[in-house]
């Protein structure tokens, strides 16, 4: 199966570039509220230009829904930030997804020189219940797809030994969510494995484990339960993560490498 990759997504942003300006690629930008979009944004604010995909069929099956109107206004955020941006509505079950991915991103705006996976697939199911069709889907999504993004930017990468960023989203979720656990599992040691397969490029690989993010999916109920649980007294933000992830993506976070952090408040 080929790349499904909308055809108007190779618009690029009016505002200019700035000389030396760097590329990141996040993925799984595809809904205001959602973690992937704080981190596109707080990338741009850093000083990146910013290359994004979203893949709407997804939020449609979801409970939450789709976000119309979502991408055209996360361009206007990255905009305002004095960012190109590119938007790419990518299937990245398909496993010829993310080297066209890449070719959309490089054509418009340069070389990636950081990349940060928030993209998922994330269907309830356990033991008993899970299909074989969501468990493949979920390993496609979750794991493939990961493995095959991060070997992209090693195979392309350009920048100065040391500058080089792999950022991914994990989730340690697994009773009643076996699919996506074990497939987020799976995207962890891929990650992991890249801090040391590609030292030679000098790119520095790290999962972030979020916890509970208020991104549109919890109930009042679970939202309530969530903050009690937590040590500071509440629910984390999607900018909660996306300051972790603007660290670690600036020179001052070059000498963390291969590690798996948790930035959940103290959520056990």
């Amino acid at each position: 199966m080929g790349p499904d990759l909308r055809p108007w997504c190779d618009h690029v942003g009016v505002a200019q570039m700035e000389e030396g300006r760097p590329v990141a690629l996040v993925t799984g930008v595809g809904r205001r509220v959602g973690i992937g979009a704080a981190v596109a944004e707080r990338l741009a604010t850093d000083g990146f230009d910013v290359g994004f995909t979203w893949w709407s069929p997804y939020d449609e099956r979801m409970p939450w829904g789709a976000d119309p109107g979502s991408v055209d206004e996360t361009r206007g955020r990255l905009a305002a930030a004095g960012a190109r941006s590119v938007a790419v509505e990518a299937d990245l079950e398909a496993q010829a997804t993310p080297s066209a991915v890449f070719d959309r991103v490089e054509t418009a705006l340069g070389p990636v020189a950081a990349l940060v996976l928030c993209h998922c697939e994330s269907v309830d199911s356990g033991i008993l219940d899970t299909s074989v069709e969501s468990f493949d889907r979920h390993f496609a999504v979750n794991a493939r797809a990961t493995w095959l993004l991060i070997r992209e930017l090693a195979r392309r990468y350009q920048g100065p030994h040391g500058d080089g960023r792999i950022v991914a989203l994990t989730s340690d979720h697994t009773v009643h969510n076996l699919p996506y656990g074990s497939s987020k599992a799976a995207l962890d040691r891929i990650t992991l494995a890249a801090a040391t397969e590609l030292a030679h490029l000098g790119i520095t690989a790290n999962v972030v484990n979020p916890g509970a993010t208020d991104t549109g999916w919890m109930t009042p109920e679970q939202l309530r339960q969530v903050a009690a649980d937590t040590p500071l007294g509440r629910v984390g933000q999607p900018v909660d993560v996306a300051n972790l992830v603007s660290f670690l993506c600036s020179p001052e976070g070059g000498w963390v490498n291969g590690q798996l952090l948790s930035s959940n408040g103290g959520l056990a």
